[in-house]
Formats: C-alpha cells, structure tokens, sequence
C-alpha cells in the first residue's frame, strides 16, 4: 500500500497524496560532509558524485540515474529537482557512507 497514515484529532487516516515530509511539515536537505555544502540542484550533486566515482547511466530516459563504476549500484532521482525528496536523499547516504548527510532544514 502506498501512503502515509496520519493520527489526528482522534482519528487515523491513509493520506495517499502526499510523501511523509510533506505531511510532517518536514524539509530535508542533503548535505555534502567534506565540503559543507547544501545540494541545492542536480549540477551540484552531479559533480560531487562523478568525483565518487559514479557515472551518468542512460538506461531510463524518465530518470536521472547514476551507476558506480565497478559496481552493481545505481541511483535513481526523478528527472525535476522540485521532486527530489528524502527517499532519494537517503538513497543516496547509503551508498554512499560519510559522505553525505540528510538534515532537517
């Protein structure tokens, strides 16, 4: 099932529309430890994952993707940055580790 179950008022409801940060009133932000730096757009993040040594992988052209070399792994992100949320966020930690951070804003 996809959604979010919201308790309010005594009552506990699906909310189908809209993800957890959005309905916990959350921003998150995606912090890049070495330099300090907020990603605040996909060229930014772009750079500092090639300097990881993930490439730009064109298997999916509705997405944005990235795949390390010599690996099996791959991040996926959503073409539009307006849609890019904490499940990317911490996709991205993961794979990753000391690198990145997600911050509440």
């Amino acid at each position: 099932m996809f959604g979010v179950w919201v308790f309010k008022d005594g009552i506990i409801r699906r909310n189908i529309g809209a993800t957890m940060d959005q309905q916990l009133g959350q921003k998150k932000v995606l912090v890049h430890l070495p330099s300090g730096e907020l990603v605040s757009s996909y060229s930014s993040l772009q750079q500092m994952l090639m300097e990881l040594g993930w490439v730009i992988y064109y298997g999916d052209m509705d997405l944005l993707q990235f795949r390390k070399v010599c690996s099996i792994d791959l991040i996926s992100l959503p073409k539009d940055f307006h849609k890019f949320n904490s499940v990317y966020m911490y996709d991205i930690v993961v794979k990753n580790p000391n690198v990145f951070l997600v911050r509440d804003c």
